[in-house]
């Protein structure tokens, strides 16, 4: 592998990893200092954005590359949840006909930055970023080989 491929791949995986911690800070934002308190399809997306904060992190130290498949995977997943949780909070359609949330309605938005902008839409971005990030990773490690 050359070098410029190697530092390509170091900066992809960096920022795949900063989109991560951006995105677990604000939601401790948002519910620790705004007190917020999270909706059932949140904590699923935080089950999914934690640990790749770290996974990630220690991958950036120990120089494993290996790892954009994993961070590709779970960052779709989280994506998804994102997605539809975001559907269910602008879709009339589907946010009366989903089921139940908890405590905390799934429909409720805390925050509606210019008409669009809500919380899962940023975890949404934080995924795609991350899934971007882990794609261009997992096709130069192809292409490197």
């Amino acid at each position: 592998m050359s070098e410029k491929l190697k530092k390509d791949i170091e900066n992809q995986l960096f920022i795949a990893w900063a989109a991560s911690f951006i995105s677990m800070l604000g939601s401790l934002y948002f519910s620790e200092i705004m007190k917020f308190i999270p909706c059932e399809l949140c904590w699923y997306q935080r089950i999914l954005m934690y640990p790749l904060v770290v996974i990630l992190g220690i991958a950036i130290y120990k120089k494993d590359y290996q790892i954009a498949f994993y961070s590709m995977i779970l960052s779709a997943i989280g994506g998804t949840i994102s997605i539809y949780h975001y559907a269910v909070q602008k879709i009339d359609f589907v946010g009366e006909n989903s089921a139940s949330c908890g405590i905390v309605p799934c429909t409720g938005e805390y925050i509606n930055w210019l008409g669009f902008i809500t919380i899962p839409f940023l975890a949404l971005i934080g995924f795609t970023v991350i899934f971007a990030a882990s794609l261009n990773i997992y096709r130069k490690m192809k292409v490197g080989r």
